[in-house]
């Protein structure tokens, strides 16, 4: 007779077997990531690495409509769809307009902020490198939802491999940082070419007819995932940029560049960490929301062996820091090993409270994950009011560790009062 926990072995068994499944994807996306971070750090002026990375914010801000709403709906809509049906195109139709309408709110808060403070040819192409990766980000959402993962994957790698080649050509050729910046985005936008013949070719844009009327229906649901993404770009996205601002303001960018380093660290394994939660934990913890306590126990399960794997592995990053950060980055920026401890600490609690937010997301609460995302970015810029007069640039580092170590107490504890009900 099969115990009371024999449930819940399997769905872990599946979990450890999906998150080595998604390795290659997710290994491109970390290399690329690293080697341009470690050319950046070796071959641009002081600060460049602090402009990659304000650069990247900016792209992630002026992207995250687009991927962390429109795009994860289509995914769940088209799913159980027939490519070239009419729901489908209705559904393909409603996603290309609300992706347009995100992009055109982006380029109208960039032309009025004065962002990066560029002319307006290069903000031009800027935007134009946007509208691409987004289109490219759109079709491989189409891909996923067919069950296209190769052809996922591929995109995915190469992706990679063009962002870095291109930032490799322009910084070894000497191009100014704006031109290897802009190098570095257009040459992701160029996968759009590939994947429209991938998506093409799965049959994704047969019957397409521009002109077709625009279905209310799917653009409302659609556009009821906007709402967690916002929430995402203003308590996330933006305060990461002001931040990064103001600390380059403050200190200058010799000195940001070592807090940077553990920041650029912390993304990368970040990075990896929500890849594989999203492709495997997530899609499971959707499938268990109308068994809570199925869903409980999943949970339970997971953060059970992450807790412990997660300590050890960022135990180690930070044994090995002395030669891991030159090797990384580059030799001068071996002084970010003091912000190192607080940034692993804080990251271990961020990526375990992020189990309980996809929580959230699988049940579609998204009034409690609103209100989790104002709380976090309040505690936050609270805890920077106070750390950073007292401690310098360390107080960002240390206000990231407070920070999510409260979310993760009270994420815990919310799960025990739910657990009593």
């Amino acid at each position: 007779m099969p115990t009371a926990a024999s449930p819940i072995k399997s769905p872990i068994r599946h979990f450890v077997r999906g998150s080595l499944g998604t390795g290659v994807a997710v290994a491109a996306r970390a290399a690329g990531s690293l080697i341009v971070n470690k050319l950046f750090a070796t071959y641009a002026p002081t600060g460049g690495l602090t402009l990659l990375a304000q650069f990247q914010n900016l792209m992630a801000m002026l992207t995250t409509l687009p991927y962390d709403g429109v795009q994860v709906g289509l995914v769940k809509y088209l799913a159980p769809l027939r490519p070239g049906s009419p729901r489908y195109r209705a559904w393909l139709g409603a996603a290309t307009v609300l992706n347009a309408a995100a992009l055109l709110a982006g380029a109208a808060v960039l032309a009025a902020r004065g962002l990066l403070g560029w002319e307006w040819g290069s903000l031009t192409v800027f935007m134009l490198g946007i509208g691409l990766i987004t289109g490219q980000a759109m079709l491989g959402s189409a891909l996923l939802a067919a069950g296209k993962l190769r052809a996922y994957i591929g995109l995915t790698v190469l992706l990679a491999v063009l962002g870095t080649a291109a930032t490799a050509a322009t910084l070894l050729g000497g191009w100014p940082l704006r031109v290897v910046l802009l190098a570095y985005l257009v040459a992701q936008g160029l996968t759009l070419l590939p994947a429209l013949g991938l998506a093409a070719r799965a049959g994704l844009l047969q019957h397409l007819q521009p002109a077709a009327p625009m279905s209310r229906l799917a653009l409302r649901r659609l556009s009821q995932f906007l709402l967690m993404a916002v929430s995402t770009l203003l308590f996330g996205k933006a305060v990461d940029y002001v931040l990064r601002d103001y600390l380059l303001a403050t200190f200058g960018p010799a000195r940001t560049d070592l807090w940077q380093a553990v920041a650029k660290l912390s993304d990368n394994y970040t990075m990896v960490f929500g890849a594989v939660m999203s492709s495997v934990f997530y899609p499971r913890l959707a499938a268990l929301a109308g068994q809570p306590l199925a869903a409980r126990r999943y949970l339970r399960g997971v953060l059970g062996l992450l807790a412990p794997v997660l300590a050890v592995g960022l135990g180690l990053l930070f044994v090995c820091r002395d030669w891991l950060l030159p090797l990384l980055f580059a030799p001068r920026l071996l002084g970010a090993r003091e912000f190192l401890a607080p940034q692993l600490l804080g990251d271990w609690a961020k990526l375990l409270s992020w189990l309980f937010i996809f929580q959230l997301t699988a049940r579609a609460r998204t009034g409690a994950y609103v209100t989790v995302q104002a709380g976090s970015a309040v505690v936050f810029a609270a805890l920077l009011a106070g750390l950073l007069p007292h401690l310098g640039l360390a107080g960002a580092v240390w206000a990231h560790t407070v920070r999510y170590g409260l979310l993760l107490l009270a994420c815990g504890a919310w799960h025990l009062m739910r657990n009593e009900e």
